[in-house]
């Protein structure tokens, strides 16, 4: 039985909040930060040291988290402390690494979204 096209769009437009949320995280740095406050709450300072990115480059990726709500910020006096708002997120991360262990380096590889040796090259690889 043929899909209609009505059906098609529907179900297309219903995978655009999954679409936005994977590409929230298709940034390497946006997915540092996310990985290290799976680990617990960070201020920004903490974020900039330990990933070694300017003030200005963490805030704006968190700014972009935030909006997305997968981030919340907890003010205490002068500071903000971040966390994820969701335990689900570090359940989706390890899910992503299963994944990426099965696969190999098929995703590395691919053409379209895959790691070249541009990408190598800044990493210091």
């Amino acid at each position: 039985m043929a899909m209609t096209t009505h059906t098609v769009e529907a179900d297309r437009r219903q995978l655009l909040p999954a679409a936005a949320l994977f590409h929230s995280l298709s940034d390497t740095t946006r997915l540092a930060i996310v990985q290290r406050l799976a680990e617990g709450e960070a201020r920004v300072v903490d974020l900039t040291d330990q990933l070694g990115l300017a003030q200005s480059t963490v805030s704006a990726h968190l700014a972009c988290l935030r909006d997305c709500g997968l981030v919340v910020g907890r003010p205490e006096g002068r500071q903000v402390f971040y966390s994820l708002t969701r335990p689900e997120l570090t359940d989706l991360l390890a899910a992503a690494e299963t994944l990426l262990e099965a696969t190999g380096s098929a995703v590395a590889l691919c053409p379209n979204f895959g790691v070249g040796a541009d990408d190598l090259e800044v990493r210091g690889e």
